[in-house]
């Protein structure tokens, strides 16, 4: 049996060209299924495959002489295009000045994002790795300053109709169940973020989505490697910066939507599919507010293991 995506559930087909094959044995090398060998000289498909070809496409990548193609799971030779030379990538200086300019903007001038540049964030994210191939990342793309808002009231509709949530019965009820990190961050962040948002938006305040000219919500399925969606989300975040937006992660939505009825008819009216484990909104616009200095961060820990 193949391994399961929503988008396919067979395994790829791997077809040679044995006459150009030259017998390199690269293809071999970067297949990790071990669903190729040589023999005779000559590649071949191997008895000992672990899942069955997964779709990478690094082995038709890889071939020089075009004797491989790969068909099945999304993916074919026609998906293959040329590298960009090598002395055309950024080097290291230039990309950790992106890196450092990027911070969360939450203000944003009165200006639509162009389609074209929302094309550009797309494709930039469909670059992004994945834990299996083909991605079961999904993309809910809400576009205008009046989508968004619609989305934040209606997200705080969905909120007041589950405030039960973060009453204090439930969390006491809960307490012994999810444990004293759960506890704490639900009570020192979930109930404050509910108290917030809600009292906002009867002010007209939308603490929501903060009305960006764009939203977009990374999300997966049951079958998604749970760091896909955020990769993505990352990946989009770093173009939206090199295109000149401003961008800002909204924790505070996804883990809301997940579970329980109310929530699956809140997914189901704004078009979102799935429930996922892991999930991102990041919100974009050209920013009304410009930084000079940056902050430095730190990470909890670093082990090196010599």
């Amino acid at each position: 049996m193949a391994i399961p995506t929503t988008r396919t559930k067979e395994k790829a087909e791997i077809k040679i060209e044995p006459e150009k094959c030259t017998g390199c044995g690269n293809c071999v090398k970067v297949c990790k299924d071990l669903s190729l060998i040589i023999d005779n000289h000559k590649v071949r498909i191997s008895d000992t495959s672990v899942f069955g070809c997964i779709g990478c496409g690094h082995c038709m990548a890889i071939c020089n002489t075009g004797a491989i193609k790969i068909v099945g799971r999304e993916i074919s030779s026609t998906d293959l295009f040329e590298l960009p030379p090598h002395e055309e990538k950024v080097d290291y200086d230039e990309f950790f000045t992106l890196l450092q300019r990027r911070r969360s903007v939450r203000e944003f001038l009165d200006k639509a994002v162009e389609p074209e540049i929302i094309e550009k964030i797309l494709n930039a994210a469909k670059t992004s790795p994945m834990g299996l191939p083909p991605s079961d990342v999904n993309v809910l793309v809400l576009s205008g300053k009046e989508i968004t808002r619609a989305f934040a009231v209606d997200f705080c509709e969905y909120l007041k109709n589950i405030k039960w949530f973060v009453s204090k019965w439930f969390l006491t009820l809960m307490r012994p169940f999810w444990g004293k990190a759960n506890d704490e961050m639900v009570k020192g962040f979930v109930k404050p973020l509910f108290d917030v948002y809600l009292k906002n938006m009867e002010e007209g305040i939308n603490l929501v989505n903060y009305d960006a000219p764009l939203a977009i919500y990374f999300y997966g399925s049951p079958y998604t490697d749970p760091a896909d969606p955020i990769v993505a989300a990352s990946t989009a975040m770093y173009a939206a910066e090199s295109l000149g937006l401003g961008t800002c992660m909204l924790g505070g939505i996804h883990p809301l939507i997940q579970y329980g009825k109310k929530a699956k008819l809140f997914r189901e009216k704004q078009n979102i599919k799935y429930k996922s484990r892991e999930g991102l909104f990041v919100i974009f616009g050209y920013p009304s507010v410009h930084y000079k200095k940056g902050i430095n961060r730190t990470f909890a820990s670093v082990t090196i293991m010599n």
